[in-house]
C-alpha cells in the first residue's frame, strides 16, 4: 500500500515536472521570437532558403551604433548564451518534440496558440496577420538595409571598380544611342534598295521605337526578378543577334522584323544601366556620376554619325550574287553599328551582379562577397592593400515568396510553364506595386514629366532634319528647268538628265542609252519608236504619256513610274530587279544629313558637363525644372529658322539645353523607387517615353512645309507643363538609395 502511494506520488511529481519543462520551453521560444522582432537588426541565416520558425540562425552581431562589424561578435555571442543556461549541453535546434510541426507553418496547424488559451486566433485571421507582419517586416528590413548599405559603400569608397563598371555600362548605353540613329541614316539608301513606298518608310522609322517600348517594359520588369546583370546580358545579346541578321536579309518584311527585335533587345539598356550603376554609388557621388554616364548616349550618336559618314556614301563597298542578292554599303554600316553591343556583352561578362539585388533577395553571402570585391579593388588601386573589409554581416530582406515544389515526376515543359507563370505573376505584382498609395502620386507625376519631355524632345529632333530637307528641296525645285512642246527626232541621249520637267513633247526614233535620270518628269508626251537601254532612274515619272512601238531593255523603269500612261506595241526586256543604288549624286545630301546629326549630338556635350557638375549641388528638381523652362523659351526662336545654317544652330541650341532635363530625370527616377521596384518602374516610364516619342514624331512631321507655329506651340506647351509638374516631385538629393 505504501509502495503504491509512493509510486503514485512520484508519477504526479514527474508529470508536473514535465508540464513545467514544456511550459518553460514554450515560453522561452516565444520570448526569443519577440526578441528577434523587437531588436533593431534581426538575426539572419546564411542559408539561401530560410524557414520562418527555424532556430538555426547565425548569432546576431550588432553594436549600439547599428554596425555589423567584427568587434561586436563576442558581445552578441555572450548575449545569446543567456537564453540557454538551463539547457546547457543540449542543442535545442536539433530536438524534435513529438507532435511539433517541422517546416513552414500552415494556417490550420494551430502553431502559436497554447492549448486554446487567450492568445489563440482563427486560421483565417492568423493567415492575414502573418501576411501583414511579413510585409511590415520586409519594409522594415528594406529601410535598415538602405541605411547600412550606404555605410558600407562609404567604406568601400569610389575608385577603380566604379570607373571600370562606368565604361562597361557606358558601352551598353552607347548601343542604345546608336540604335536610335541607325534606321534614320540607312533609310535614304534602304528605300532605293528595297523600293519602299512612303507608308513602308514611315513604318520602318517607327518600328524601332515600338520595339524599344516593349523591351524597356519587359527587361525592366525582369531585372527586378532575375537580376540586373543577367537581364542586361540577355537583352544586349538579342540586340546583337538581330542587328547582325538585319544587315544580310534582303526582303523588307524580314528587315523590319529584325529591326523590331533588335529594338526589343536594346530597350532594356537604359532602365537597367542606370539602376545597376546607382547601386554601386554612394550618396554624394550618385547624381554626378549618373550624369557622366549619360555622356555615352551622346558618344553613341557621334559614333553612328561618323560611321554613316565614312561608310554609306562609299557605294563601291558592296557585292552582289546575281541580281537577287545585293549587299550594299549601308548594310556594312548596319553591321558596324552592332559592335558597341557586342563589346558591352564581352565586358559585362566579367562584372558581378549588383550586391543590392542579392541582399534584397535574401542572398547574404553573394552580396557580401561582391561588396568585399569592390572594397579590395578600390583599396589596392589607392595603395592601401592592407585595409580589411570590416563588415561581417549585412542586413538581408525577409522573403515572402513561397516555394513551389513541382515534384520529380512533373514533366519538364510543365515545370517551365509553372516557372514562367510564377515569374509573370511576380512581375505583375511589382508593376501594380508602383501604383500603391505610397508610390501612386510619384508614379503619376513622373509619367506626366516623362511624357511631356519625350513628346517635345523627340518630336523636335526629328522635325529639325525634316525641315532642313524641306528647305533643301525647295531650293532644288527652284532650279528646275521646264520644257514645253518640244519635238525631238533621231537623237541619242547618253548623258545624265536631271531636275527637268518636259510637257507635251514628241519624241520620235530617239535612243536613251546608258544614262541616269534623276528627278525627271515627262507629262502629256508621246514616245514613238524609241529605244531605252541601261537606264538608272531616281524620282523619275511619266504622267499621261503614250508609248508606241518602243523597247525597254535592262532598265529600272518599273510600272509604278508610268502613271496613267498608254503602252502600244511596246516591250520590256530584262528589267533590272530591285532599285539600283547610286550615291554619286546624293553624296552632298547624305553628307549634310550625317553632318547635321553629328553636330546636333555633339552639341549636348556642354549640357552634359554642366548637369554632371551641378547635379549634386543644386539638386535634381532645380536642374530638371530649370532646363525644361530654358528649353521651352528656346522653342520660340524656331520662328527665325529660315535657312539651313539657322536650323542647324537652333538644333544644337535645343539639344544642348534639353539634355540636362534628361540627366536629372534619369537620376530622380532611379532614386524615387526602392530597389525591388526600381528597374520595373524605370522600364515602365521609359516605355511610356517611347509612346510619347512616336506620337510627337508623327504629329510634328505632319506639319513640315505647312507651318512652324503648331510644332512650336506643342513643344513649348509640353515643356512648360513638364517643368511645372517637375517642381511637385520630392527632392532626392542627400538621401540614401531606397
Amino acid at each position: 500500500m505504501e509502495d503504491s502511494y509512493q509510486n503514485r506520488t512520484a508519477f504526479i511529481k514527474g508529470a508536473k515536472d514535465i508540464a513545467k519543462e514544456v511550459k518553460r520551453q514554450a515560453s522561452k521560444k516565444v520570448g526569443r521570437s519577440v526578441d528577434r522582432m523587437s531588436d533593431e537588426y534581426s538575426r539572419r541565416s546564411y542559408s539561401r532558403f530560410e524557414e520562418d520558425d527555424d532556430d538555426d540562425d547565425y548569432p546576431m552581431q550588432g553594436s549600439q551604433d547599428g554596425g555589423y562589424y567584427r568587434g561586436d561578435s563576442q558581445a552578441a555571442n555572450d548575449d545569446e548564451g543567456g537564453h540557454s543556461d538551463s539547457t546547457e549541453g543540449h542543442d535545442e535546434d536539433d530536438e524534435i518534440y513529438e507532435g511539433e510541426y517541422q517546416g513552414i507553418p500552415r494556417a490550420d496547424s494551430g502553431k502559436g496558440s497554447l492549448a486554446g488559451g487567450p492568445g489563440s486566433v482563427g486560421a483565417g485571421g492568423q493567415q492575414f496577420r502573418d501576411v501583414g507582419v511579413s510585409e511590415a517586416e520586409r519594409r522594415k528590413d528594406q529601410e535598415e538595409l538602405a541605411q547600412q548599405y550606404e555605410t558600407i559603400l562609404q567604406e568601400c569608397g569610389h575608385g577603380k571598380f566604379q570607373w571600370t563598371l562606368y565604361f562597361v555600362l557606358g558601352l551598353a548605353l552607347m548601343a542604345d544611342g546608336v540604335e536610335i540613329f541607325v534606321v534614320g541614316f540607312v533609310l535614304p539608301s534602304a528605300e532605293k534598295d528595297m523600293c519602299l513606298s512612303e507608308p513602308n518608310k514611315s513604318m520602318l522609322g517607327l518600328i524601332v521605337y515600338f520595339g524599344m517600348m516593349v523591351g524597356a517594359f519587359l527587361w525592366g520588369a525582369l531585372a527586378d526578378r532575375i537580376g540586373r546583370r543577367q537581364s542586361l546580358l540577355i537583352s544586349l545579346s538579342i540586340n546583337s543577334i538581330f542587328s547582325f541578321f538585319s544587315s544580310f536579309v534582303q526582303g523588307y518584311s524580314t528587315f523590319l522584323f529584325c529591326r523590331l527585335l533588335s529594338g526589343v533587345g536594346i530597350g532594356g539598356s537604359i532602365p537597367i544601366v542606370f539602376s545597376y550603376y546607382s547601386e554601386f554609388l554612394a550618396q554624394e557621388k550618385r547624381g554626378e556620376h549618373l550624369s557622366w554616364l549619360c555622356m555615352f548616349w551622346m558618344i553613341g550618336g557621334i559614333y553612328a554619325s561618323a560611321m554613316a559618314w565614312a561608310i554609306i556614301p562609299h557605294y563601291g563597298w558592296s557585292f552582289q550574287m546575281g541580281s537577287a542578292y545585293q549587299f550594299h554599303s549601308w548594310r556594312v554600316f548596319v553591321l558596324v553599328c552592332a559592335f558597341p553591343s557586342v563589346a558591352a556583352i564581352a565586358a559585362l561578362s566579367a562584372m558581378p551582379e549588383s550586391p543590392r539585388f542579392y541582399l534584397e533577395n535574401g542572398k547574404h553571402d553573394e552580396g557580401w562577397m561582391i561588396l568585399k570585391l569592390v572594397h579590395d579593388t578600390n583599396m589596392r588601386a589607392k595603395g592601401y592593400p592592407e585595409r580589411v573589409f570590416s563588415v561581417t554581416t549585412i542586413k538581408t530582406v525577409k522573403q515572402i515568396d513561397e516555394l513551389v515544389d513541382t515534384g520529380t515526376d512533373t514533366p519538364v515543359w510543365q515545370r517551365y510553364r509553372l516557372k514562367v507563370m510564377r515569374l509573370s505573376q511576380q512581375i505583375r505584382n511589382n508593376i501594380l506595386a508602383c501604383f500603391r498609395p505610397e508610390y501612386k502620386r510619384t508614379t503619376f507625376m513622373l509619367m506626366a514629366v516623362w511624357f511631356t519631355i519625350s513628346f517635345s524632345y523627340y518630336g523636335l529632333t526629328v522635325w529639325f532634319p525634316d525641315m532642313i530637307k524641306y528647305i533643301q528641296k525647295q531650293e532644288y525645285e527652284s532650279r528646275t528647268k521646264v520644257f514645253t512642246k518640244e519635238r525631238v527626232e533621231h537623237i541619242t541621249f547618253n548623258f545624265t538628265l536631271e531636275n527637268q520637267v518636259h510637257r507635251q513633247g514628241y519624241y520620235f526614233n530617239d535612243k536613251f542609252l546608258n544614262l541616269k535620270m534623276k528627278s525627271m518628269v515627262f507629262e502629256d508626251s508621246v514616245f514613238e519608236e524609241c529605244y531605252f537601254e541601261d537606264i538608272t532612274s531616281t524620282h523619275t515619272f511619266f504622267r499621261n504619256c503614250t508609248f508606241i512601238a518602243s523597247l525597254f531593255y535592262n532598265t529600272d523603269l518599273f510600272k509604278y513610274r508610268f502613271i496613267n500612261c498608254k503602252l502600244a506595241n511596246s516591250t520590256f526586256l530584262h528589267n533590272k530587279e530591285g532599285c539600283m543604288l547610286d550615291f554619286s549624286d546624293d553624296f552632298n545630301n547624305a553628307y549634310m544629313i550625317y553632318f547635321v546629326n553629328f553636330l546636333g549630338t555633339l552639341a549636348v556635350l556642354p549640357g552634359n558637363i554642366v548637369s554632371a557638375l551641378l547635379m549634386d549641388k543644386i539638386g535634381r528638381l532645380r536642374m530638371l525644372a530649370g532646363s525644361s523652362v530654358i528649353s521651352c523659351v528656346s522653342c520660340f526662336f524656331l520662328m527665325f529658322g529660315n535657312s539651313e545654317s539657322g536650323m542647324i544652330a537652333l538644333l544644337c541650341l535645343f539639344g544642348g539645353i534639353s539634355i540636362a532635363s534628361w540627366n536629372a530625370l534619369d537620376v530622380i527616377t532611379v532614386e524615387l523607387y526602392p530597389s525591388d521596384k526600381r528597374t520595373t518602374a524605370f522600364g515602365f516610364l521609359n516605355a511610356l517615353c517611347k509612346v510619347a516619342a512616336v506620337l510627337g514624331i508623327s504629329i510634328f512631321q505632319s506639319f513640315v512645309g505647312i507651318t512652324k507655329a503648331v510644332p512650336i506651340i506643342f513643344a513649348a506647351g509640353a515643356l512648360a507643363a513638364g517643368s511645372f509638374l517637375a517642381t511637385k516631385l520630392p527632392e532626392t538629393r542627400g538621401q540614401v538609395l531606397q
